[in-house]
């Protein structure tokens, strides 16, 4: 038996009992704190890019009337009289009489419709944990929105573009994520998961006459690990979604699709379980202790793999590096 150890554990509580330099090897141990653990399971993702919408919809029960000098508007078959000149955002409603000179088509004798394109920056935040090769989590994602103008799908020539006022916008998707590790050769790992969740349009978007439900999104995320903390991922998606716009003082509706490509590039960072070694002249590349704590290396920054058994500061030796390459005998 040691003198001066615990009976119960074999350590020392704390510094103070240990009179000489060995004894501090059986000092008990005290831990990162109460919220660390916990938050070192939590890993944060940072993403932007580029996405490409198909906005569209069909006009099925409807006509289109274009009037010399106006934008488009459309009517319910039979009822030019009544006209609605913003059935994407508001649909505003005139009974004006219709000018001369106006060129009137109906659906009942043509398939018509509108479609454009919508740019996207998103910007992109979630958290999740994951278990063996597994993830679960949620996140929002705030994205400018720039609608270009509506062309219409058939008589192009006599009806025209479609210009929506205040065409940019900020959407917001807030969702739960769910995925899966599906490949991984050494650092590299791909992985898919979906997004599920609920999305918001601008302000100039009418809410009282829009009904929407959930957005799906399906990615592949194609990850490059820099250390146990840090990676950088790009992940190319398909989003589905969609609404429908109610006519005011009838029953009829006009829905719209907003299937989107996305290409979001990002970074992820998990919080280290244990803190950074305090002493600055400190050269350990493994996990330490210094008194009765321990530290994981200050010569490994987050971005920088460890190995926290042995260390990896220079896993390529100096003399193969550089110009050093090209020496026959790099001795």
């Amino acid at each position: 038996m040691v003198v001066g150890l615990s009976t119960v554990h074999g350590q020392y509580k704390n510094e103070r009992d240990a009179t000489i330099p060995l004894e501090h090897f059986y000092i008990e141990r005290k831990g990162t704190g109460i919220f660390r653990p916990w938050l070192s399971k939590l890993t944060w993702s940072f993403s932007t890019g580029f996405g490409s919408t198909n906005f569209r919809h069909d006009l099925n029960g409807f006509g289109i009337i274009k009037a010399p000098g106006l934008q488009p508007a459309i009517f319910s078959n039979g009822s030019p009289g009544v006209r609605y000149t913003d059935w994407i955002t508001n649909a505003a409603d005139t009974t004006l009489a219709v000018p001369p000179g106006s060129f009137l088509v109906s659906s009942d004798t043509a398939e018509l419709g509108f479609n454009s394109k919508l740019i996207s920056i998103p910007l992109k935040l979630s958290v999740h944990v994951e278990f063996d090769r597994y993830r679960i989590g949620a996140g929002y994602s705030w994205d400018y929105s720039r609608i270009g103008p509506f062309k219409p799908t058939n008589y192009a020539g006599d009806i025209g573009e479609y210009e929506v006022d205040k065409g940019g916008f900020f959407m917001k998707h807030y969702f739960v994520m769910a995925g899966a590790m599906v490949y991984r050769y050494y650092e590299y790992a791909v992985v898919v998961d979906a997004n599920v969740g609920g999305y918001k349009l601008g302000k100039q978007f009418t809410s009282a006459v829009i009904q929407k439900g959930m957005y799906f999104n399906l990615g592949v995320t194609f990850e490059r690990e820099f250390s146990e903390y840090f990676r950088v991922f790009v992940r190319p998606s398909m989003e589905f979604k969609g609404y429908s716009l109610g006519l005011p003082e009838t029953s009829q509706s006009i829905s719209h699709k907003l299937n989107t490509v996305f290409v979001n590039v990002g970074v992820t960072y998990r919080l280290p379980d244990l803190p950074r070694c305090f002493h600055k002249s400190c050269h350990a590349q493994i996990n330490h202790v210094h008194g009765n704590k321990e530290y994981r290396s200050r010569r490994h920054p987050f971005y920088k793999k460890q190995n926290p058994h042995y260390g990896e500061n220079y896993p390529t030796l100096l003399k193969y590096k550089g110009k050093n390459k090209k020496k026959l005998n790099p001795y």
